[in-house]
C-alpha cells in the first residue's frame, strides 16, 4: 500500500499529501514529546473528517474534564487532516504513520499514550496489537459491524485477534453487538453514535443568518447538502414542476470548487452564489449555491426538506445534521451502510429515491401537513432515543483514568 501511494503521489495531489505528511514523523513526534510537560496523554485516531466529527464530542468533553492531559489526534486521510490540522482542542495533530510493525512500535514507544481511542472502523493491526502488548487501555467508539467483514469469515482468525486488542468496543446497534458475540468478543456494549450528541448540541447553538432569511423570503426551502453531479442533475429536473413553484433551493456541493460552482449555476435557472447574494435587495433567485465550506450544518435551520447527496455514488453523506432540525430527508439508493439512514427510512422519516419520478412523489407526499409532521417527528424521536453515546464513552474513560492515576 505504501509503495502504491508513493507512486500515485506523482500524479494525484491527495496521494501526494498523504506521502508528504508522513515524512520525518519520528523526529516531529520526538520534538513534540520533548516540549510537552504533561505526564498523561490521550491519543485518538480517526480515519477522516466524518470520523473526526464522531470523535469530537468525546474529545471536547475529555478536554473539559481533564485539562491537565495532553490530546494527540491522528488522521489517516488528507481530507480530514487538511481541514482539522488547526483544531485547537488537540495539542498535536499528525498523519498516522503507515501500519507496519516497526512504525507502530516506534510511534507508540515515543508517544506513550495512557489511553487510546479509535473511531468507528479504522482497524490498524500492528498499532492495536502493540497497544495490547503495552497494556494500554484502548476503546473503539461508534462502531458498526457487518457480516461481510473479515472478522466474521472462517479465515478471519487474525482479524478476530486484532479486535480482541480493544479493552472495550462500543457499538451503534444491536446487530453489531450480536455479530461480535458470535465470534466470542464479549467486551462490547451498545452505546449509540456519538455524532448524535454533537448535532443535537449544534442545532441549539446555530446563529441567525440574514442571507438565508432574506433569500427564503417566506418560501419553503429544499436544502441539498453535499451534492454530486448526479444529485444536482436530478434536482434540476424539479425546477419547472408545479409542486416546486413555491419552493426555493439551497445547493451545497460536496466539492465547492470554482469549476463545480460554475457548472451548478449553469444548470439551475435564476441561481446565485452565496458570496454574491446582496441582502436588502429584492432578489428573484430561486436557487442559492453555497460556494464555501463549513456552514452547511447551520443552513438546515431554514429548511423544510433536506436532500443529501452521495446516494448515487459511494454512499450518502451526513443525515444527522438535517435530522437535528426535524427535516424529512431524501437521498439516493446507496444508504444501507449508514445505521441512522436505515433507521430513518424504516421509521418513514427519510425516503430513498431512484429517479425524478420518485423524488417528485416524495416531495408531493410531504406537502401533506400530517404526513410531513409524522416524518419530522420520526427523525427527531430517533435522535432523542439515541443521545448519550459520548457519556458512555466518558464513563469508560473515567474508570481508566482512575486506574492510571
Amino acid at each position: 500500500m505504501q509503495i502504491g501511494l508513493h507512486l500515485a503521489s506523482w500524479f494525484h495531489p491527495k496521494a501526494g499529501k498523504w506521502v508528504e505528511g508522513r515524512k520525518n514523523w519520528r523526529k516531529s513526534l520526538q520534538v513534540y514529546k520533548a516540549k510537552s510537560s504533561a505526564e498523561k496523554t490521550l491519543w485518538m485516531h480517526v480515519s477522516s473528517l466524518g470520523e473526526f466529527e464522531q470523535g469530537r464530542p468525546v474529545l471536547e468533553r475529555f478536554h473539559q474534564d481533564y485539562p491537565e492531559w495532553k490530546i494527540v489526534l491522528s488522521f489517516f486521510s488528507p481530507s480530514g487532516y487538511e481541514i482539522r490540522k488547526e483544531y485547537p482542542i488537540a495539542n498535536y495533530i499528525l498523519y498516522l504513520p503507515t501500519d507496519t510493525p516497526r512504525q507502530a512500535s516506534d510511534f507508540l514507544h515515543i508517544l506513550k499514550p495512557n489511553i487510546a481511542i479509535f473511531v468507528k472502523y479504522d482497524f490498524w493491526a500492528n498499532y492495536l496489537l502493540e497497544l495490547k502488548n503495552q497494556q494500554t487501555p484502548t476503546l473503539l467508539i461508534s462502531a458498526l459491524f457487518r457480516p461481510s467483514q473479515l472478522f466474521f469469515k472462517w479465515y478471519g482468525s487474525f482479524w478476530r485477534n486484532v479486535l480482541s486488542a480493544f479493552s472495550e468496543i462500543q457499538v451503534q446497534n444491536e446487530r453489531s453487538a450480536e455479530l461480535l458475540k458470535s465470534i466470542n468478543i464479549d467486551k462490547c456494549i451498545i452505546a449509540g453514535d456519538t455524532r448524535i450528541d454533537r448535532v443535537m448540541r449544534l442545532a441549539k447553538e446555530v446563529a441567525p443568518n440574514k442571507t438565508m432569511e432574506e433569500f427564503s423570503n417566506g418560501k419553503d426551502l429544499i436544502i441539498a447538502g453535499s451534492t454530486w453531479e448526479t444529485d444536482e442533475n436530478l434536482l434540476s429536473g424539479l425546477m419547472g414542476l408545479e409542486i416546486c413553484q413555491n419552493m426555493k433551493f439551497i445547493i451545497a456541493p460536496h466539492a465547492p470548487s470554482e469549476q463545480n460552482i460554475t457548472r451548478i449555476c449553469s444548470i439551475f435557472e435564476n441561481a446565485v452564489r452565496y458570496s454574491a447574494f446582496k441582502t436588502g435587495i429584492n432578489d428573484s433567485s430561486r436557487v442559492l449555491v453555497i460556494d464555501n465550506v463549513g456552514m452547511l450544518n447551520s443552513l438546515y435551520r431554514y429548511g423544510k426538506i433536506a436532500y443529501i447527496g452521495g446516494g448515487f455514488g459511494s454512499g450518502i453523506h451526513n443525515t444527522l445534521e438535517p435530522a437535528a432540525f426535524g427535516l424529512p430527508i431524501l437521498f439516493g439508493p446507496k444508504y444501507r451502510k449508514f445505521e441512522e439512514a436505515v433507521q430513518f427510512v424504516a421509521r418513514n422519516g427519510a425516503f430513498s429515491v431512484l429517479d425524478t419520478a420518485e423524488l417528485v412523489n416524495s416531495i408531493t407526499s410531504l406537502q401533506d401537513p400530517v404526513y410531513y409532521k409524522k416524518a419530522s417527528n420520526a427523525v427527531l424521536h430517533y435522535l432523542a432515543e439515541n443521545e448519550g453515546a459520548s457519556e458512555v464513552a466518558m464513563n469508560w474513560i473515567h474508570q481508566h483514568t482512575r486506574h492510571k492515576s
